[in-house]
């Protein structure tokens, strides 16, 4: 199992079938970085064209299709002293009368202290000047070539992963992709150093990062839809829009990952996510809608 040191020097703007910046087997780890959603970098120098600039893509060995890539978040650094977000909620997630007093959206900064591990506004108005959060760093868009040899903008998500722009993909997380292409194609970016659940504003607060992972093939093993695994939770995550379909997705995946790895029934995975299912709403911004379908490990442990 190797270590691979990656600097990137061009980006790309859709997930797809591109040529591999490099080849990793599977078990290795890889560092490298990332720039920001408007292809800001370390410097704060424009280094891609905005829109979810890809680090990547990473070629998998062995990976095939019908295969699952896990992908290990190691470590996510932000690599620079500030992000910025926007200033105004996003028009679709008030009801009609309050978007129509909603002024136009302005950028804001925040200094990010990387050693503290805080964040606060550069310029803040009297009602936030006191306002200091701790940061919180993922990578909003990650994942691997989609099907049928597809590329597909960074702006939106699917079944091969994307921009779903959900908070709990951070350090210590399991994601898992299923393999639609030869190698996988893993490509990642879009980091944020803190968000809130939704993504109602457009943004995090956005983000260059050190990123470190890992990747691990899973042979002869197929899943629908993106999964991950935290130290307390298993989760799934379904991409579409309306935000219904995409809670159809992520419970349909919960389904199939409780019949497949715990042989439950469909009646007793029915009556256990009745009583144990946990949701998040990861962005409620982009093109399609990510819903995460969630279950308790500690609930999960008694069924062993």
């Amino acid at each position: 199992m190797a270590v691979h040191h990656f600097q990137p020097d061009a980006y790309k703007n859709t997930i797809g079938q591109h040529p591999p910046v490099l080849h990793i087997a599977d078990g290795d780890t890889v560092i490298t970085s990332t720039v920001d959603a408007r292809g800001w970098d370390r410097s704060g120098e424009a280094a891609a064209n905005r829109g979810n600039p890809m680090t990547g893509p990473f070629y998998v060995e062995g990976a095939m299709p019908g295969d699952t890539l896990e992908v290990r978040l190691e470590a996510m650094t932000p690599n620079r002293p500030w992000g910025w977000t926007s200033n105004m909620l996003a028009p679709h997630v008030v009801n009609p009368h309050a978007a129509a007093a909603l002024p136009p959206s302005e950028l804001a900064r925040w200094t990010v202290d990387t050693v503290e591990g805080t964040a606060a506004l550069e310029a803040p108005t009297s009602g936030l000047e006191r306002l200091k959060l701790e940061v919180r760093p993922f990578l909003g868009c990650f994942g691997v070539a989609p099907p049928k040899e597809q590329s597909i903008s960074t702006a939106t998500s699917g079944e091969y992963g994307g921009n779903m722009d959900y908070k709990g993909f951070v350090e210590g997380v399991s994601a898992y992709f299923p393999v639609f292409a030869e190698g996988a194609l893993f490509h990642l970016g879009d980091g944020h150093a803190l968000q809130g659940c939704g993504e109602i504003v457009g943004t995090g607060i956005e983000i260059s990062l050190d990123v470190r992972f890992s990747v691990r093939v899973i042979k002869g093993r197929t899943i629908g839809w993106p999964r991950g695994e935290s130290p307390t939770h298993l989760f799934t995550v379904g991409n579409a829009r309306p935000l219904d379909q995409a809670l159809q997705h992520a419970t349909t995946e919960m389904l199939t990952l409780l019949r497949e790895d715990y042989g439950l029934a469909v009646s007793e995975a029915s009556m256990l996510l009745g009583v144990a299912v946990e949701y998040e709403i990861a962005n409620v911004f982009n093109p399609a809608y990510s819903v995460v379908c969630k279950l308790s490990k500690e609930v999960l442990s008694s069924l062993s």
